[in-house]
């Protein structure tokens, strides 16, 4: 077609009702990310535990539903016991994962009170690398059970009367790599086969939970899905999510590659969901098995040198080669280096939204979203204080605004092909043909008779006059007739200079701005979107 771009919505086509903790976020104590960032005691604004309290306020503000934690690679070690009661008589360890000394000043009981104070679920990963049944059983217990037992009234003398109340656990992370403390890479229906007796114990210490197994920690390893069909095969009635990580890589300058990566999210994520249907058909099972995309990213990198003489792709051969001149790190909260996203905010934050929507298409399966950086986007900070980057305000959007349920978005316009790539022996894409530049996704609050529609428009040079077909949500059913929308807008976050980085100080040029000319005719909503572009339509009917 011509340079223009159509996107149909019918109310009669409906992909699934939207969870709440689609937009979520992951922590790891990587970095400074929990040592400088949430607890600094040294901090102008830290509180009795040590805890940032601007960081907190800034995110409590946004009403982030859940949030994964402790980790990540760094729980297969993790003990969680050596991490209660007085700081002075915890344990410090090594983290063999990111080769950093913990101190265990944030610990369990820590990591979920920031989350009271934040005021979001923690989403909680148990020790399956080092850890035993034992330890999970307890940890559930000291976490959630009311009192009268050992566990419980050791939470209650450490402080926390009533119980936590965590309602989500994972059973390990990535429990298939190689890189992985006590990885099952080698046998997953020995890993499926614990997870359906941890499952068990765990839930009849509180049945009010649920758990997630893990799946492939990506696309890429030779092992998938087979490695998770057999997992699946032993624990399918005992669990309620599948774990699945993606970091998506492009080349620097490629915007195509980078934007486009969505698309291979939506393969991982329609081959999970066929083994899941599949495993149900063997278990006879009406059950419908969800997806938390618990880990998931965007960058960019550059390419590696490839080996091709290995034969087969093996992740296993570029993971966490020893390095014997890499030492341990202390990371000190009051010494805390500035980070910055490479490249500029628009680029970080229209690859994450792309893969947002991925995830809001596929609303019916994708029950849990949490963003790698989540935490960043939507509150940046240095070692002094926090503001909004442009991906704070377009999480913020999808926040308030993907609510009800998501429904199926037909586009039309203009295509590119997607050439394949490797970035190195672990990043290899397979190359994709006629990939719409207009990427999209709807949502439909029917209580508030609110649709939302959310675009971006990968183009980079090119502007795009935009028609969003609406008539059968406006045609009045009985006689025909439209109904006048009550309100509509169209805002756009968009910025010619794509190296453009908000500061402290500087923080609202990139708050969505209001396009003017866009209009609503005849069950048509007429407007234009922008090069490299996000763009949120808002009709209230």
């Amino acid at each position: 077609m011509g340079r223009r771009a159509r996107i149909t919505i019918h109310p009669d086509f409906r992909i699934g009702e939207i969870s709440p903790r689609l937009f979520s976020a992951f922590l790891e104590p990587i970095g400074t990310m929990v040592n400088g960032t949430m607890y600094n005691p040294k901090h102008p604004t830290a509180d009795e535990q040590g805890f940032r309290q601007d960081f907190i306020k800034a995110l409590a503000a946004t009403g982030l539903p859940a949030v994964r934690l402790p980790g990540g690679n760094y729980v297969s070690a993790w003990q969680w016991k050596d991490s209660i009661g007085p700081k002075d008589q915890r344990k410090v360890h090594l983290d063999p994962a990111w080769y950093q000394y913990i101190t265990n000043e944030v610990g369990h009981d820590e990591y979920l009170q920031w989350a009271e104070k934040v005021g979001t679920a923690p989403l909680y990963t148990v020790n399956f690398g080092t850890g035993t049944m034992q330890d999970a059983m307890d940890c559930v217990e000291y976490t959630n059970h009311e009192g009268g037992t050992y566990w419980s009234d050791l939470r209650i003398k450490n402080g926390h009367e009533k119980p936590y109340g965590v309602d989500t656990w994972y059973l390990g992370n990535e429990m298939d790599g190689h890189w992985q403390l006590g990885s099952w890479e080698k046998d997953p229906a020995g890993y499926g086969i614990h997870c359906h007796e941890l499952s068990k114990a765990m839930k009849w210490i509180d049945p009010k939970i649920k758990t997630a197994v893990c799946g492939s920690s990506a696309p890429f390893m030779e092992h998938f899905p087979e490695w998770d069909e057999k997992v699946l095969d032993q624990c399918y009635d005992v669990v309620d999510y599948v774990s699945v990580h993606h970091y998506h890589s492009a080349p620097p300058g490629d915007m195509l590659a980078l934007l486009g990566g969505s698309v291979y999210y939506e393969d991982y994520i329609n081959t999970e969901v066929a083994m899941f249907d599949y495993v149900a058909s063997k278990h006879r099972s009406p059950k419908k098995m969800m997806l938390s995309f618990d880990e998931f990213g965007a960058m960019i990198r550059e390419n590696q040198p490839l080996n091709p003489g290995w034969g087969r792709y093996n992740m296993a051969r570029v993971h966490y080669r020893v390095n014997p001149d890499r030492k341990y790190v202390l990371h000190d909260p009051d010494n805390m280096p500035d980070f910055k996203f490479p490249g500029g905010d628009m680029e970080h934050m229209l690859s994450m939204a792309s893969i947002q929507l991925a995830l809001l298409r596929h609303a019916d399966r994708v029950k849990i979203g949490c963003m790698t950086g989540g935490l960043s986007a939507l509150c940046a900070s240095n070692h002094d204080t926090v503001w909004k980057t442009a991906s704070h305000y377009c999480f913020m959007q999808l926040l308030t605004l993907a609510r009800g349920t998501s429904m199926q978005v037909k586009v039309d316009s203009e295509t590119f092909d997607l050439p394949g790539y490797a970035i190195d022996d672990t990043s290899q894409y397979t190359g994709k043909d006629g990939i719409s530049y207009i990427d999209s996704a709807c949502a439909w609050n029917e209580a508030g008779s609110v649709l939302t529609v959310f675009v971006i428009n990968r183009h980079e040079s090119e502007t795009y006059p935009a028609t969003i077909d609406l008539r059968a949500f406006v045609q009045h059913p009985e006689d025909g007739s439209e109904q006048t929308p009550v309100s509509y807008e169209h805002t756009e976050i968009a910025s010619e200079d794509l190296s453009l980085k908000s500061e402290p100080g500087n923080d609202a040029i990139f708050t969505p701005k209001v396009v003017s000319d866009a209009q609503f005719c005849n069950g048509l909503f007429e407007t234009h979107v922008k090069p490299l572009s996000w763009n949120v339509i808002k009709i209230s009917l």
